[in-house]
């Protein structure tokens, strides 16, 4: 089972980092702004989205909205199903929810549909890595997971089920429907599938924010002392 980018930040529990408040927020901003881009490149390469983008292409086609305001949506439906699941949201999460759409809206304006094939291969793949880079910056802010991460995990917790059970199923589920839609189900969603995990197993470590040599160092408080 390979782990997609928003699914790999279960696998890097909220590690607490103290001091760098302000490298984290930038790494944030900057990660899920790159993240809505990602996915605009990998719109425009046009031979198979990701399985939830899938589902946002087709609700899109039946709606007349935006992409990104449909993956805005989308979020907060996601979110609204963690309540039941108990699961609680940083502001991370919150914030994933409302800003890579507007981004991935931004990508969508900016870059030319309807390219030739080489180009638009060349535009997956940098989209690709894209949104491998980015799960790593806003994943490695310790800021909380994306909204899909916090269904997927909560729901593990309340069933019992293995995490690799849940999300087959649930990327199953979406993908299916939104093919039903007339999402673009394509080579690039088994590549997606297949690639996106191991990218993101590197760039997750690579881009989290470690605590200061000084507060690493710093002893614990002892609340009985005094």
């Amino acid at each position: 089972m390979q782990l997609d980018c928003r699914v790999a930040s279960s696998t890097h529990p909220l590690t607490p980092v103290t001091g760098r408040l302000p490298l984290r927020i930038s790494q944030l901003l900057v990660g899920l702004f790159l993240y809505g881009i990602g996915m605009a490149l990998i719109m425009r390469g046009e031979i198979g989205a990701a399985p939830w983008d899938v589902l946002t292409q087709g609700i899109v086609k039946h709606t007349g909205l935006s992409f990104g305001l449909i993956t805005v949506l989308i979020s907060a439906v996601v979110l609204l199903i963690w309540i039941p699941l108990r699961q609680r949201p940083g502001i991370g999460t919150v914030l994933n929810a409302l800003l890579v759409g507007p981004s991935a809206d931004i990508g969508l304006a900016l870059i030319p549909a309807g390219l030739d094939l080489w180009a638009r291969v060349l535009l997956f793949v940098a989209g690709l890595l894209v949104l491998a880079v980015a799960t790593g910056l806003y994943i490695g802010a310790h800021f909380g997971p994306g909204p899909r991460d916090g269904l997927m995990t909560g729901l593990n917790a309340r069933t019992g089920w293995a995490i690799w059970t849940v999300r087959t199923g649930l990327e199953l589920s979406v993908v299916t429907l939104g093919w039903i839609l007339g999402g673009n189900v394509g080579l690039g969603t088994a590549a997606f599938a297949v690639l996106i995990g191991p990218l993101c197993q590197w760039t997750i470590p690579f881009f989290a924010v470690k605590p200061r040599a000084a507060d690493a160092a710093a002893p614990a408080l002892d609340p009985a002392a005094g």
